[in-house]
């Protein structure tokens, strides 16, 4: 067996990945069997010390992933706006969002053109990926593989696929399907699937603690939390089937479904039932809805974490029924951390607050738009404003004055740190301007990219928590990887999502179809000494 290993050239200023293949074992290639099954898992929202915070309750599948293989506490989604749909992106694809083109949720993977199968809601599709990922290259080599992908959120489920029109599943309206892009039907296990209703069967149940309320040393209410309403333990579903339908997102429940839906879908579609690798995608999203809704630093979000381990668990013990553990390689990270509220960052007597430049998109483009009589697409996302820079030098606009002077008023903004127009970002090395640059794709139309202070979220709403900055509790992520032939380390030093595909790739001995930014991880493929 070869082991591939990265070569760096550069190329005037640049910096171009390549690979090359090395006469060194692979401990996984070369102590086991090909892995009939890759099983990737998302934690929406994720942050890495939930690990450390709760790893005295965690006694499941959370657990082992962190004991039992190379854990990485230090992973980065090494760019500027750290949402789910960017985040997402990078995992499979060994690149970041200004290469995949998904540089925000709001330019993720909406598309009227795609409409939803069977039920009512925005269509979908990965019309804006641009590239490969992981499956793409699995294709390449054995166009044979079977794969899966399922979450509770069409960009979880879509973009770590990428562009193939393979089984891709999510939430809605209380159920599972798919859109226009993917197939024309649900297959028939899909629909068997939906007719159990096994959201509807929660209808009046509680969410209560898990474990002895002394096991949990967050406070039960915080009163600017969701305006003061169902703020304590035990939360009650709804039994109204619209309300419920809605809540059930809330709730831990939620990625206890996906899991099964991805359970019940791994059996029908035979996944690790062959001599190849198969893959299985899952990215669970309800750690993000109720960190959003009750914080990081919540007796909720203590509770979802330890009951998020038990349900992973319990999956993986049920695939090891159908699939071997000694024949799966398992992967866990997250799309993107989550900043704490400002509520609770002022109680410790941290700066902190909520900004956001919405306001300064709003007034520019209404001016411009008064003078020329035409609309120029000022928008504002996670600090980076948008507009059509093309149509506005057109009508003899300077852009690089109009940017500047964007930047002067920006900077005023209690909270906001740096900002960057274009000029200025393509001279910057600082770090955050680096992760502007891994973010924004080279034919994007802006004027400003901004960062906050740490503490501050961009977003004005109260009682909400939010992700979205270059801050640390933003960027920083849990990546860890189980399997045969993979040794159990804890390696401190800082490693990216976009190393994730490689890695992978190089396991499977296989190639990626395109360059790619990551690097495979040594100490996921070298033998331990």
């Amino acid at each position: 067996m070869k082991m591939m290993i990265w070569r760096i050239a550069r190329i005037g200023s640049g910096v171009v990945f390549g690979l090359l293949l090395l006469s060194t074992p692979v401990r996984g290639q070369e102590m086991s069997p090909r892995p009939r099954l890759v099983v990737f898992l998302a934690v929406d929202q994720l942050r890495s010390d939930y690990f450390t915070r709760f790893d005295s309750d965690l006694t499941g599948g959370l657990a082992r992933l962190h004991s039992d293989g190379v854990f990485y506490l230090n992973g980065e989604q090494d760019h500027a706006i750290t949402e789910t749909a960017p985040g997402h992106s990078t995992m499979l694809s060994g690149r970041s969002p200004a290469s995949t083109n998904i540089m925000a949720n709001t330019r993720g993977v909406e598309d009227a053109k795609s409409p939803l199968l069977a039920y009512a809601g925005p269509g979908a599709s990965p019309h804006r990926f641009r590239g490969t990922t992981l499956f793409d290259w699995m294709m390449a080599a054995d166009p044979g593989t079977r794969v899966l992908s399922v979450s509770m959120k069409d960009r979880g489920a879509i973009l770590p696929i990428g562009r193939a029109k393979v089984p891709v599943y999510w939430y809605a309206d209380g159920r599972f399907t798919t859109s226009r892009y993917y197939a024309d039907s649900l297959p028939p296990w899909v629909r068997t699937y939906n007719a159990r209703q096994g959201v509807f069967q929660a209808a009046g149940s509680e969410w209560d603690l898990l474990l002895p309320a002394s096991s949990y040393t967050e406070p039960d209410s915080q009163p600017w939390l969701r305006g003061g309403r169902n703020t304590t333990f035990p939360h009650r579903l709804p039994t109204d089937t619209s309300a419920l339908k809605v809540f059930y997102r809330l709730s831990p429940l939620l990625d206890s479904l996906t899991l099964d839906f991805a359970l019940a879908g791994a059996r029908e579609l035979e996944l690790g039932q062959r001599d190849g690798t198969d893959l299985l995608v899952i990215s669970l999203s309800a750690t993000d809805v109720i960190g959003h809704s009750f914080g990081p630093d919540s007796r909720e979000i203590h509770d979802q974490i330890v009951r998020l381990d038990r349900y992973v668990g319990r999956f993986l013990d049920s695939l090891a029924r159908f699939v071997p553990a000694d024949r799966t390689v398992i992967v866990l990270t997250a799309d993107h951390g989550v900043m704490s509220l400002p509520e609770v960052s002022a109680l410790a007597g941290k700066p902190a607050g909520r900004v956001t430049l919405s306001g300064l998109a709003r007034s520019a483009g209404a001016e411009l738009e008064h003078r020329f009589q035409t609309p120029f697409g000022f928008t504002h996302d996670n600090g980076l404003l948008f507009a059509n820079t093309e149509a506005l030098v057109s009508r003899g606009v300077n852009v690089d004055s109009l940017a500047e002077a964007l930047r002067q008023q920006a900077l005023g903004f209690p909270g906001v740190d740096r900002v960057y127009t274009p000029r200025r970002l393509a001279l910057s090395t600082e770090l955050a301007a680096m992760r502007w640059k891994r973010t924004i794709a080279p034919d994007a139309e802006w004027l400003i990219a901004a960062t906050v202070d740490p503490g501050y979220i961009w977003i004005t709403i109260p009682g909400v928590a939010m992700h979205g900055t270059t801050n640390p509790d933003d960027v920083v992520v849990p990546i860890a990887f189980v399997g045969p032939g993979i040794g159990i380390r804890h390696p401190d030093r800082t490693v990216r999502t976009i190393d994730i595909a490689p890695t992978l790739a190089a396991l499977l001995g296989i190639r990626p179809t395109e360059v790619v930014e990551g690097v495979p991880l040594r100490e996921v493929l070298v033998p331990q000494p």
